[in-house]
Formats: structure tokens, C-alpha cells, sequence
């Protein structure tokens, strides 16, 4: 649900005291208020909650426990979902949360539930907290008792809250903003406050965490053979971010770097926990950890070793805290990029003088949103409610609702610093529902080195999956600039990866598809060595002695290691085979999709699908080979040697990489060109023919 929308101008609130009923000797915040409300203002009150604790809950496995989490809903859509205690009647959660109310006369609902993998999970009780009894600008301790509403007499635990509700101080601000622009002149009246400067600060990151996961030590053992598959959970507030799995081990060395958005001044909580990875059953709890972020100071790398709660070992990360990066939202007026005294700044910022000058910061990305045409009605009164996300890696940014349209216009700028310039720029339009998630209704994305600046271009909307067309068009105008030393140094580094995401399920269809892209790769590969074995057979003599003079014996024989650990011998019942063979088929079609990729890659190089990176495997092939003609390759061989054998001493917490691999990460698939192929727009939507329509 977008919740954001016009903003008004409501009166100083009224302090009063607030109606209580007493239960079990606690406060529960269950009766009428007293406090006066203004009504209708969206987005005008911050609700900040506590989960402490839960007590006495009801048992729901077979082993007398439960694996309780939290939801909260509001207006019928879930607002929050907190982490799974495992094994535990009595858990304790301290989860903080931040909750934008529209409503205050609109009870929040707490439902409890017990996680079980593979099906349903049970539901263990609910409560409602009613937030127009809250006291304002005051904290307050609850206690919740869970009910069934089928079993109303069953006593089913209870829940324990601190919660606080407070106006939200950027609505002071945007008022007393409106009522200056309208002191200056009556024609900013009319001005579209759609996009409030509440929207703006509720999406625009005030700084970004960047997290470096080290190793873990000693950690606690889950599998029968003494050891785990260990792997770690990242977690601010929505954003999520899952580490690669170690298999065998007990201290891990991952080295993962990656980055959150910090949206809070003072700070957060970075909840980490740590899991151990069983094929075919629930992942074995590890322990926990919390980094509080108020208590590192910024533009400084802080070295932690963090201690797991409920488990066993410790955690060792780096974090650095570091100034937001230049995103900004605003209206068409507002552009930088018209501004000739901001245009040659940004183009001085960029140059080539200042290559080495602020290595992550590689380019400038404007996306102008205009409109869009023609979408699909998703409601039942044949209109859509749309919006528009606009996304580059994990960066995210929003527009406003147009309601009740199926061709809204926008006509919003967005800006955002450019990290690496093989990043891929999606833009999804939604249709917003307040009763529950938003709607897809098309998509796009677009490579940035495949822009054309300057142009305003309408872009067909595809479905999810980007390989087919959907109903819409939508216009954009972007404009790309970036320094071209920095964009091909950043290629020859790790791809900065995406939050967590969906986990790949298997898909018959899917799975087929992956299985002839890898035989495709085969006959490749099959084809080339009869073309070796006919130069040992001298059908063709030039090209037999070519080879001969040329060919080296660079193979080398690497001995797998086998392990032959023993298994358990317990039986496994019909779910747990089902799961372990449904994980097999998922793991063979991901390696299936993983190496077809490869070849597909190494192909599109040569075919100058991007002929930005073929340009720049020439280029590095080039200064390769002037090397070598001035420098003997014995001493760039002990050269890179020394490089590669002192690397750790210099950096020990350099994150590992292959440049070689990084380079080709950076190539498409079949499957991404395919996904990235702009399809060919009906000419009744080309501005043209509007313009034709419309002489006026």
C-alpha cells in the first residue's frame, strides 16, 4: 500500500488523559479515546513499537514448544513481521519498529503464529491494540492477552509492548513550508503537493552502512559429524541481506562486503543471526547477534567482534558508517541537468582529471518519470491507482499515487550516484490497494550503458518476468554521465549484490529451458574439439602446423576431494525425502542456469553485445601484449606471484576476487538480453502521433 498522498494543514492537537482498562493487574489499552484526532491526513502520526517479550504462550508442537513470530497489521496489510525464536514458550524479541499511521482511530492488530517449515504455519492468538486510547508524545508499556476467537475461554499467553505515538515532525515542517509559499504569492496555490516533503524524507536515505563479514569463530556444531553449514541473516528494518553458505565448518571465512540505507538520523539496530543449512528440513538456529548503530561513530571503519547470544562463537565484521550519497526527488521545474552552472559541475566531477579521484563514485544518473498510457485496470471500477518505483541495484525511489487513472502523469525527477555502470535500471509501475499489496502492472529495464541521453522515449511494459509484453507504455527521458577510468576499473571488482531475494523455486519450465542452454554450450564446446582433433589429423596442413608451433600444455589435473562422510542412518519420513529431492532439482537447475550463463557470456563478449566491455577486453588484451613485448614474462609471473602471496599480509580483510570472473559477471546472458530487448511500441503512442491528435 502507498500510503503517501496530498498533505494538509491540521490544528494543534489537544493533550488529555486517556481511558484505561485494567487486566490482570497490567495496562491494556483497549477503550474509547479522549483524544481529539484531526481526520484525514495520511502519513501525519509515527507509531514507534517495542516487541519485548512474549509469556506463557500456547504450545503448538509435538514436542510441548513452539516457534512463535509476530505479525502486526493495520488497515488489513502487514506492516511488520518479527524474527522466529525457536523452541521457546517464552520468547524474547526486543524488535523496534517504525509504523507511519493514516488513521489513529484504526486498531493495530497483533497475531502470533508458530513457524513450521514446509506447510502452514499454526496460529497461536491475536490481539488488537486500540492506538486512539495512546497517550501522545508519551512511552507506554502494554501487555496483550492472545485469544482465539473460536476459543474465547482458552488462555493462550500474553504479549508485551512499549509503544509510542508522536505527530511526525516533518509534517511541522511541511506546513509551515506551505504557509510561507503562500504568504509570498497566490500562484503557488495551485502548485501539486502530491509529492510532500514527507514522502520525500520518508524515502531518501540520510547515510549508508557498509558491512564487511569477516569470519566466524568456534561456532556451535548442528551436524552429526561435529560440524555445521553455516550462513548469516542481515537484517535494518526492511532491508535483508543473506550470506553464501560455508559448508563444513566451524570457522568460516566468508568475506562479503555489502551495503544498507541508514533512513534514520540516530541511528538503528542491525539484527544478525546466525543459521546452520540441513538439506531437506528446517535450517538448524545458530545464535545471534545486534549492532546498534547510534554507537559507532561515522566516516570510520569500526573492526567488531560480536559475541552470539542463545549459541555458541562469535562474529567478526567490519562497519563503516559514510554520508548519504546525492539522491534527490523532484518536479520537472527542478532540474539539475538544465542548470548549466550544475551541469559543469557535474561534468567537471566526472572528467577525466579526476579519474582517481573518489573510486566508488563512478557516475550521474537522472531519470525523468513522465507518464504512462493505456495500463491495466486492476480494480473493479475498471481504473488502476498507479505509481512508479524506480531502481537501480538497491537503490529506491517512489513516486506519487495519481488515483483513479490509466493514464497518469507523473513528471518527477529522480537522481542517483552510479556505483557501477553495468547496472541495470528498472522501473515498475503498481497499482496502489489500501486493503492489501500493491498490484503489478508493468515493468522495464533498461542497461545504463544502453541509454541514449536526452531523449524522452516510451518504453513497452513487460510482465514480471520481462519476457513478454504487457498492456501500457510508460515515457522516461534519462541522461547518463560517467567517467569511463573509473567504470572500467569498477568492471575488474566484485558486483555488488542485491538484497535478499525470493529463493528459486523449481519450474519445470525453467528447469528445461536451463537444460538447452546448457546443450547449446556443450555443442560448443563439442564442436571445437573436433576442430582440434582434425589439426592432429593434418586435414588441413597450414592449420595443423599453426597449432603445433602454438599450442601449449596448460592443463592441469586437479584430484577432487572426495568425502565420504558417513550419513546418518535415521529414516527420513515422506515430507523430508519430498523436500530434499525438491532442493536437489532447485540445485541442479540453479547449476544448470550458473554454467550455461557462463558460456552464454564468454560468447556475447565476442559478439559485441556490449561493446563497452568488448572494447575493454581489447584494450586490456592490448597493454597485455605491449607488456610482455618490453617486459620478460618470467618477472610478471613473479610480479603477480608476490601480489597474490602477500595480499592477505597487506589486507587481511581484503574481500576475495577474480577479475577475470568480475569482468564477466558484468556480460548478459541469452537470458538478460532477452529481458533488457526494448519491444517495439504501438505507433498510436508515439509522441508524434499525439502531437497530431492533439494540434491544440
Amino acid at each position: 500500500m502507498n500510503t503517501y498522498g496530498s498533505i494538509g494543514v491540521y490544528s494543534p492537537l489537544r493533550k488529555c488523559m486517556k481511558k484505561t482498562v485494567l487486566l490482570r493487574g497490567k495496562t491494556s489499552l483497549v477503550g474509547p479515546s479522549n483524544v481529539d484526532f484531526p481526520s484525514g491526513d495520511p502519513g501525519m502520526y509515527q507509531l514507534d513499537i517495542t516487541l519485548r517479550r512474549g509469556q506463557n504462550l500456547a504450545a503448538r508442537d509435538r514436542g510441548g514448544t513452539s516457534d512463535p513470530y509476530v505479525k502486526f497489521k493495520l488497515g488489513g496489510k502487514e506492516v511488520f513481521r518479527s524474527k522466529t525464536i525457536h523452541k521457546n514458550l517464552n520468547p524474547v524479541w526486543e524488535e523496534k519498529t517504525c509504523i507511519l499511521i493514516e488513521n489513529p482511530r484504526e486498531p493495530l492488530y497483533i497475531k502470533v503464529f508458530d513457524y513450521d517449515f514446509g506447510l502452514q504455519d499454526d496460529f497461536i492468538g491475536s490481539a488488537f491494540l486500540n492506538l486512539a486510547s495512546l497517550e501522545l508524545n508519551r512511552q507506554t508499556d502494554v501487555t496483550l492477552s492472545l485469544k482465539d476467537p473460536h476459543y474465547p475461554d482458552h488462555d493462550l499467553g500474553n504479549i508485551l509492548l512499549s509503544v509510542l505515538l508522536a505527530p511526525r515532525e516533518e509534517q511541522r515542517e511541511v506546513t509551515m513550508l506551505m504557509r510561507k509559499s503562500w504568504k509570498r504569492s497566490s500562484k503557488f496555490q495551485t502548485q501539486s503537493l502530491r509529492l510532500s516533503d514527507l514522502h520525500r524524507k520518508s524515502q531518501l536515505w540520510r547515510g549508508i552502512v557498509s558491512i564487511t563479514l569477516i569470519e566466524g569463530r568456534e561456532l556451535k556444531a548442528m551436524d552429526a559429524n561435529g560440524l555445521s553449514d553455516p550462513y548469516v541473516k542481515f537484517r535494518l528494518g526492511h532491508q535483508k541481506y543473506k550470506s553464501k553458505i560455508m559448508p563444513k565448518t566451524l570457522n568460516p571465512q566468508w568475506r562479503e562486503q555489502f551495503d544498507f540505507h541508514l533512513y534514520e538520523e540516530r541511528g538503528g539496530i542491525i539484527d544478525i543471526t546466525v543459521w546452520d543449512k540441513d538439506a531437506g528440513k528446517k535450517d538448524d538456529f545458530i545464535g545471534r547477534c545486534q549492532v546498534d548503530l547510534s554507537t559507532l561513530s561515522k566516516e570510520q571503519t569500526h573492526k567488531l567482534e560480536m559475541l552470539l547470544e542463545e549459541g555458541e562463537g562469535c562474529l567478526v565484521l567490519l562497519v563503516t558508517l559514510t554520508a548519504s550519497a546525492a539522491v534527490t526527488i523532484s518536479d520537472l521545474s527542478v532540474n539539475s541537468l538544465e542548470d548549466p552552472k550544475e551541469r559543469e559541475e557535474i561534468l567537471k566531477r566526472y572528467s577525466l582529471m579526476r579519474m582517481f579521484h573518489n573510486m566508488k563514485d563512478v557516475g550521474f544518473l537522472q531519470v525523468k518519470v513522465i507518464r504512462a498510457e493505456a495500463l491495466m485496470a486492476a480494480d473493479v471500477t475498471g481504473k488502476s491507482d498507479p505509481f512508479c518505483v524506480v531502481e537501480l541495484n538497491n537503490d529506491r525511489l517512489l513516486t506519487h499515487t495519481v488515483y483513479k487513472n490509466l493514464n497518469p502523469e507523473w513528471n518527477k525527477i529522480f537522481t542517483f550516484n552510479i556505483k557501477d555502470i553495468h547496472s541495470v535500471l528498472e522501473v515498475t509501475v503498481y497499482d496502489e490497494d489500501r486493503d492489501r499489496s500493491a498490484d503489478f502492472l508493468g515493468k522495464v529495464a533498461i542497461p545504463l550503458l544502453s541509454i541514449q541521453n536526452g531523449e524522452q522515449k516510451a518504453y513497452v511494459l513487460k510482465n514480471k518476468q520481462l519476457t513478454g509484453p504487457t498492456k501500457g507504455v510508460i515515457y522516461l527521458e534519462i541522461d547518463v554521465i560517467f567517467n569511463a577510468v573509473k567504470a572500467s576499473i569498477r568492471t575488474l571488482m566484485p558486483k555488488e549484490q542485491k538484497y535478499i531475494e525470493e529463493e528459486n523455486r523449481l519450474s519445470k519450465q525453467l528447469l528445461l529451458r536451463n537444460f538447452i542452454r546448457m546443450k547449446r554450450c556443450v555443442m560448443v564446446l563439442i564442436n571445437a574439439a573436433y576442430y582440434v582433433n582434425s589439426c592432429f589429423d593434418w586435414d588441413s596442413p597450414p592449420r595443423s602446423l599453426a597449432a603445433f608451433l602454438v599450442v601449449e600444455d596448460m592443463l592441469e589435473d586437479e584430484e577432487e576431494e572426495d568425502d565420504r562422510d558417513d550419513k546418518d542412518s535415521e529414516k527420513k519420513g515422506f515430507m523430508d525425502k519430498l523436500y530434499a529431492i525438491q532442493e536437489v532439482c532447485v540445485s541442479v537447475q540453479n547449476i544448470l542456469d550458473e554454467v550455461a550463463s557462463f558460456g552464454e557470456r564468454i560468447k556475447n563478449t565476442f559478439n559485441w553485445t556490449v561493446p563497452f566491455l568488448s572494447w575493454l577486453a581489447i584494450v586490456a588484451l592490448c597493454v597485455f601484449t605491449v607488456i610482455l613485448y618490453f617486459i620478460p614474462l618470467r618477472y610478471i609471473v613473479l610480479v603477480w606471484g608476490i601480489n597474490k602471496f602477500t595480499k592477505k599480509l597487506r589486507s587481511p580483510y581484503a574481500i576475495d576476487n577474480n577479475e577475470l570472473l568480475d569482468f564477466l559477471s558484468r556480460v548478459p546472458s541469452d537470458v538478460q538480453v532477452v529481458q533488457y530487448h526494448e519491444l517495439k511500441q504501438d505507433p498510436s503512442h508515439s509522441p508524434s502521433k499525439r502531437k497530431k491528435n492533439n494540434p491544440g
